[in-house]
């Protein structure tokens, strides 16, 4: 294989740029990226990038070792034969798709900022200010994090969600509902179960009548995965580029990893599109061994991790599978709690808060795919490796 393309430039591109050359590819290397940065860590634009702490988050690369030419500032439009790009169209043996997602914006003539890159994350830190009244669509993981940071740097801060809870989309309601007092300690006031309408110079208008006055307004309610590009190519799109379980899609040499990659979990038994940072660290590994004639599954466990509100929550899993749910601990004591969902007593998901041990075991037992104890899992003071019925 004498030319492989990588399209899109962040980590996922650059770990796939590193996977190959790391198993054994001699040949060219190209990576296009449609911002004019290195490839970048993306989890720390909405902690510490938001709180001053850090300014520059590029991955540590030897690019020189690598090889690999950058074609930086330029964006992917179309695949025929050729990758076409803004650079001209470019003739590959083998491409991997890394193209990510974009944030969905909402209607209206007013700014919004939305948060997805270092660009994105600066813009909105130099508009955090004591004072500023900040509105917040959107009480997901994105959100939440953004509402902790605009806290913390004195703003009045509203955070306004079109569901009952925050987190329902991402975990679910019932769970989502034990953090709304994170909010009111914080001195945020949440609004849930209200719909905005547009975005306009001087905050929202919300469905239904009303408004909020908001000097800033950031908007978080999810992602598209970026495959507008992919239209006409032939390859499946599907919620993203549908991929097996070996990553590859429908046409030979060619394969999607990260954001925009929705791969066959046997594990799970569907098609899944993870967008987190866990996924974008380790498919390229497997694409790159099978553009270089291996044969390596990709199925892991998904995992994801926020810092919001002065708590750690972590989650690992797929709860949509599940049966039911089990608490562990009590969400409105103090000191920190988990929930497991179980499909047919087998664990399926986990998410914890504070409680980092029940998560490294419980993401474990869901790979091994063991049955637990219910009662004994409910118990806090049993470790989770402990609950696993032999």
């Amino acid at each position: 294989m004498e030319r492989v393309i990588v399209a899109g430039g962040g980590l996922a591109g650059v770990r796939t740029i590193e996977a190959l050359r790391a198993q054994g590819h001699t040949g060219r290397l190209t990576l296009v990226g449609a911002e004019p940065h290195r490839p970048y860590d993306r989890p720390p634009l909405s902690k510490g990038v938001l709180r001053g702490d850090v300014d520059d988050t590029t991955v540590e690369a030897d690019w020189t070792a690598l090889d690999c030419e950058l074609l930086l500032g330029h964006r992917v439009t179309g695949l025929t034969d050729v990758l076409e790009t803004t650079a001209g169209p470019l003739g590959f043996d083998g491409l991997v798709i890394a193209t990510g997602a974009s944030p969905i914006r909402l209607p209206g003539e007013g700014p919004q900022h939305v948060l997805r890159t270092i660009d994105d994350a600066r813009a909105l830190r130099a508009e955090l200010r004591p004072g500023a009244r900040v509105a917040i669509v959107g009480a997901g993981w994105i959100g939440a994090e953004v509402a902790t940071a605009a806290a913390a740097a004195g703003c009045r801060v509203t955070v306004v969600e079109a569901a009952d809870a925050p987190l329902s989309g991402a975990v679910a309601a019932e769970v989502g509902t034990k953090t709304t007092g994170w909010y009111a300690e914080a001195g945020i006031e949440l609004r849930t179960g209200v719909k905005v309408a547009s975005v306009e110079r001087g905050g929202l208008d919300l469905a239904g009548g009303g408004s909020i006055e908001a000097d800033v307004v950031l908007t978080g309610v999810g992602v598209r995965p970026e495959t507008a590009w992919l239209e006409g190519s032939g390859l499946t799109l599907d919620n993203g580029v549908a991929v097996d379980e070996r990553l590859r899609t429908g046409r030979p040499g060619v394969y999607a990893v990260g954001d925009c990659a929705a791969w066959w979990s046997s594990r799970f038994r569907r098609r899944l599109r993870v967008e987190h940072w866990d996924t974008a660290l380790n498919a390229p590994e497997v694409a790159a061994a099978g553009l270089l004639g291996g044969d390596r599954l990709y199925d892991p466990v998904p995992y994801f991790w926020s810092e919001q509100f002065g708590h750690m929550v972590q989650y690992a899993g797929h709860h949509p599978v599940a049966d039911i749910m089990v608490w562990r601990g009590d969400p409105t004591a103090a000191g920190g709690w988990s929930a497991c969902w179980l499909a047919d007593d087998r664990l399926v998901a986990i998410l914890t808060v504070d409680r980092p041990r029940d998560l490294a075991q419980g993401r474990r037992i869901i790979a091994g795919q063991k049955r637990v104890d219910r009662s004994a899992l409910a118990d806090p003071a049993i470790p989770v490796k402990e609950t696993v019925r032999e």
